[in-house]
């Protein structure tokens, strides 16, 4: 073992190391990242213990020649989503340990809860920014589709208990400076307040080091959502079977109150839901578009026209990749009794 911290996950059957240093590891099982190490059965121990008490803590090995040293990574709701272990001599300080933050995400409701760290390793203002009942486009920054983003997509889409994944991702922080955050989340299926079974997606986060590792880009859905932006035109992928909002490529769209809830029932008219029906179904052969009333920012209703594409995200993984903009008379003319709203004036 070298002298980094071991960022540890303990959400799993194993405990397994997902950062040595800064570094992103591929949730290695920590009998086999560590095998050869004759502390083995102490590190276990006392991550388990760090685990069952919640507390960080301070071990000697049997031989009394190492010393042992762990850090709790909680989440807000008391789940601990992993452990960070360093050991080293017992007259030796550990070095200075990234700070990993806790966060989850809701797959079921389309909630996301973030903490202060997981809000700062983002790249985020945490003094700016909430940390609960966030959607999840405030959690994946607006920009071109991020080719590791794809497997995480597809999680959100068509979640499976037992789903993980690790990657470290190159962004722009809130000041406009290159970072780079690695994170390792998994897929749990947990029960809610009234004991019904929900999708969640626990993770950590971290200021992380460039990936070496090469990754296959994506195809299709690269090209497609990787156009120029055209102003006036806001570019977004949602979940094709709830219409979830999951991620802006572009700048987010000022005209509507996106951000009101997750879930289409609150930011679409209820009266367009059987026009978003069969968009569903002209979509699986073709781009489609219509003018539909979604919640506007004071809290009525605004014409958006919206254009929607089929997009391939991975092998057996389909999103939505939608063009908002304000509708032309012609459009809003064309859309007729259906619209409660006046046409604008030419």
């Amino acid at each position: 073992m070298t002298d980094d911290w071991l960022l540890v996950e303990t959400l799993g059957a194993e405990p397994a190391v997902v950062a040595q240093g800064q570094q992103t590891q591929d949730m290695v099982p920590i009998s086999a990242f560590l095998r050869r190490n004759a502390s083995l059965m102490a590190i276990q121990s006392a991550i388990g213990e760090t685990v069952r008490a919640g507390l960080p803590l301070t071990s000697i090995t049997p031989k009394s020649d190492r010393v042992i040293r762990t850090e709790v990574v909680q989440m807000t709701d008391g789940r601990i989503h992993g452990v960070h272990v360093w050991v080293g001599a017992p007259d030796a300080d550990p070095p200075d340990r990234m700070i990993p933050g806790p966060l989850k995400w809701d797959l079921t409701n389309g909630i996301a809860t973030d903490t202060m760290e997981s809000l700062a390793n983002s790249g985020l203002n945490p003094a700016a920014e909430a940390t609960h009942g966030r959607a999840f486009a405030d959690d994946l920054q607006t920009r071109k589709l991020n080719p590791n983003e794809a497997r995480v997509i597809s999680a959100v889409i068509k979640p499976e208990p037992g789903q993980t994944f690790t990657s470290t991702w190159e962004m722009t922080d809130f000041r406009g400076r290159p970072i780079n955050v690695g994170f390792a989340a998994r897929v749990l299926n947990e029960p809610d307040e009234d004991g019904r079974d929900q999708l969640v997606c626990r993770a950590m986060n971290w200021r992380g080091v460039r990936d070496k590792s090469s990754a296959t880009p994506l195809d299709r859905a690269q090209q497609v959502a990787g156009g120029p932006h055209v102003p006036g035109v806001y570019r977004a992928m949602v979940d094709l079977n709830s219409w979830k909002l999951i991620k802006w490529i572009d700048e987010a769209c000022p005209l509507f109150d996106w951000s009101a809830d997750a879930s289409s029932e609150t930011v679409v008219h209820p009266d367009e839901i059987a026009e978003m029906a069969a968009m569903t179904v002209e979509f699986g052969s073709g781009p489609t578009s219509r003018v539909l009333r979604l919640r506007a920012n004071d809290g009525g209703w605004v014409p958006i026209h919206v254009t929607a594409h089929r997009l391939q995200v991975t092998d057996d993984t389909f999103a939505g990749l939608l063009a908002l903009r304000l509708p032309t008379y012609g459009e809003l003319m064309a859309a007729g009794d259906r619209l409660n709203d006046d046409p604008p004036e030419s």
